[in-house]
């Protein structure tokens, strides 16, 4: 048991190069447990106020009191900014006069796409770290195990009797290099899957959303419309 090898003096006698290597993905996982962490808790949360906002807009609640509702916090997101961006170009449509309901709804559509494209890129922020690093970490790793075997050998070179005794503490050196990238990258790709496809299933619930939303608002357009025409008839 006293002959096994130590880790840590393994890492401690590492070339500064080997040491770099291990530094860099040591911050590397580091950066990307602190990202999966936020990330998960960000979806989440996207997902429970959208199951919340949908349930409450298909209670019956009247559309300029729930605009009213949720435009007077400080702080709109997700599925809720759609809504805020839509009715608010179509009130302001409203205000002035309707031409027509496709003119209409052409103004409150792109709000909406503006508004959809910002959330989506909210939720994927610090993804493509996390893709980064389960793609480099590795060959990261590798680099670092490359280097460590090749001054092993070296070292090797330069004695007249080489043993495995000698040999063990360089190649055991060097693979842990490898270790930490293969550590670095698993979770990292894991978790970009993870968040990757439950952000396009909430990008697809807030375009289906974002359309019905529109067919509501454009069967209103398409009333007002025809009551103004019959009034001035």
């Amino acid at each position: 048991m006293g002959s096994g090898i130590n880790f840590v003096d393994l890492i401690l006698e590492a070339s500064v190069l080997v040491q770099l290597v291990m530094l860099s993905l040591v911050g590397m996982s580091i950066m990307s447990w602190a990202i999966i962490f936020q990330r998960k808790k960000a979806i989440s949360d996207a997902l429970i106020n959208a199951k919340r906002f949908e349930q409450k807009f298909w209670s019956g609640i009247d559309l300029s009191k729930l605009y009213n509702e949720i435009s007077s916090r400080s702080q709109v997101t997700g599925v809720e900014a759609l809504f805020i961006a839509g009715f608010k170009e179509f009130a302001r449509h409203k205000k002035t006069s309707f031409q027509s309901a496709s003119i209409v709804m052409e103004g409150t559509h792109r709000s909406m796409r503006v508004a959809l494209s910002r959330e989506i890129e909210k939720l994927e922020s610090s993804l493509s770290f996390l893709a980064t690093v389960g793609s480099i970490s590795p060959y990261i790793g590798l680099f670092g195990t490359v280097w460590g075997i090749m001054n092993a050998f070296i070292a090797l070179g330069e004695v007249k009797q080489a043993t495995l005794q000698m040999v063990a503490p360089g190649i055991a050196e060097a693979l842990i290099a490898t270790a930490m990238g293969l550590f670095a990258a698993i979770p990292a790709v894991i978790a970009y899957n993870r968040f990757s496809n439950k952000v396009e299933k909430l990008e697809s619930n807030y375009i289906n959303f974002m359309e019905e939303f529109a067919n509501i608002l454009h069967r209103q357009a398409a009333t007002q419309i025809e009551a103004k025409a019959n009034v001035s008839a």
